[in-house]
């Protein structure tokens, strides 16, 4: 039944396939019984496997079960939930916080809630799959702006008619080019024109800032930003997802939020874990030094190497090479030489900028990264991506 789109898929260079990780992610993993250097998990912090992220999900297990059995406002809210929503407010320096399944639902339940029909939104064109999906969703006008472009922005607020309610909806840290959203910028605009601002911080939280409370804190701009979401899943090595903001707000997503309130409550260990993970980004600062470090000595090496890079400004490097076929062989190349970093192409990326989107974390070592320049060194020779 699906063998024609399945084989023009792979015609496209564009077939996907799962590929099964034996081990528990973090530097080096075992796939096929090989161990290679892991270049693509956002595992940021190393926190996936910490002991004390395990230590507290294994004593959750052991006290409340392992499924939640039911949805929050039945019967689903238990202790650990509690307890991550106040961690995580304090963490973001807001009045409440409000816990989900993933950064999908929250994309999906969040923006519905904020705008409906008559209204209007305007996304940043390269944010989240989820984000757009939960833009569509809503039923209101949605329009995208060009990627970070603040005039192209301005021009879009200027034409809203008067009195007529508008969300902007961006990434703070995009997953696939590692840049930053203007967040100064934009909330220069919204304050102007009375819009709302989102900002969905998944790959910012825990990372960016001085302690690591994401993309509002590295440009000091959290007092004027309201409503941030982000994940427990990438740098806090759980899994779920969090709306941060006014008490008002988060009580209000809890009875108007479909993808909150018709679906089961994430498992209990899995937020005692998350508030475990919380503690360690806050009492361990060196992970974010060395996270940082590490990204400094792998984007200069591929630069010096010749390699086109992205215009990364975060753990995420793109490294360019555009059409799928040519994306697809690099990444064979690579894991013939133990680097698993797979190829990203349409349509997670716009056609002609397939890449290899490398995520580095604060447990690669300096003798990792030199092994993975190596790679990248004889795979770009090879190929004839980089000079010989």
């Amino acid at each position: 039944m699906f063998e024609h789109e399945l084989a023009e898929l792979a015609d496209q260079h564009l077939l996907r396939r799962l590929r099964l990780v034996e081990s528990a992610t973090g530097p080096l993993v075992t796939i096929a019984g090989r161990q290679a250097i892991l270049m693509a998990s956002n595992d940021y912090l190393g926190l996936a496997a910490h002991r004390r992220l395990k230590q507290a999900a294994t004593e959750a297990i052991a006290r409340y079960g392992v499924g939640a059995g039911a949805s929050r406002l039945v019967s689903g809210t238990l202790p650990p939930h509690r307890d991550l929503e106040a961690a995580l407010a304090r963490f973001k320096g807001t009045e409440a916080a409000l816990t989900f399944g993933s950064g999908y639902l929250v994309n999906l339940g969040l923006i519905p809630a904020l705008a409906g029909p008559g209204d209007l939104i305007l996304a940043d064109r390269l944010c989240h799959a989820s984000l757009l999906d939960g833009c569509r969703l809503s039923g209101a006008e949605f329009r995208v702006y060009r990627h970070g472009d603040l005039a192209h922005l301005d021009q879009l607020l200027s034409r809203r008619p008067a009195r007529r309610a508008v969300l902007i909806v961006t990434d703070g840290v995009f997953s696939m080019d590692g840049d930053l959203a203007p967040l100064p910028g934009l909330l220069d605009l919204a304050e102007r024109y009375e819009a709302r601002l989102l900002v969905d911080d998944a790959h910012g939280t825990g990372v960016m800032g001085k302690e690591g409370r994401g993309t509002a804190e590295h440009f000091g701009v959290e007092a004027r930003l309201p409503v941030q979401m982000g994940t427990l899943g990438k740098a806090l090595g759980a899994a779920g997802a969090y709306v941060a903001g006014p008490g008002s707000l988060i009580e209000y997503l809890v009875n108007r939020a479909r993808s909150f309130i018709y679906t089961t409550a994430p498992p209990p260990a899995i937020a005692a874990a998350a508030v475990a993970a919380l503690e360690v980004v806050e009492r361990e600062p060196a992970r974010r030094a060395r996270l940082w470090a590490n990204r400094a000595r792998l984007h200069g090496g591929l630069a010096a190497l010749g390699f086109t890079l992205g215009p990364s400004e975060s753990p995420i490097i793109p490294v360019l090479v555009g059409e799928a076929e040519p994306a697809l062989a690099l990444a064979e190349r690579l894991w013939e030489h133990g680097v698993l970093a797979p190829a990203i192409r349409p349509p997670t990326v716009p056609k002609g900028t397939s890449r290899i989107r490398l995520t580095i974390t604060s447990e690669h070592s300096p003798e990792q990264i030199a092994r993975v320049l190596d790679a990248f060194a004889a795979a770009g020779r090879e190929m004839g991506l980089i000079p010989g």
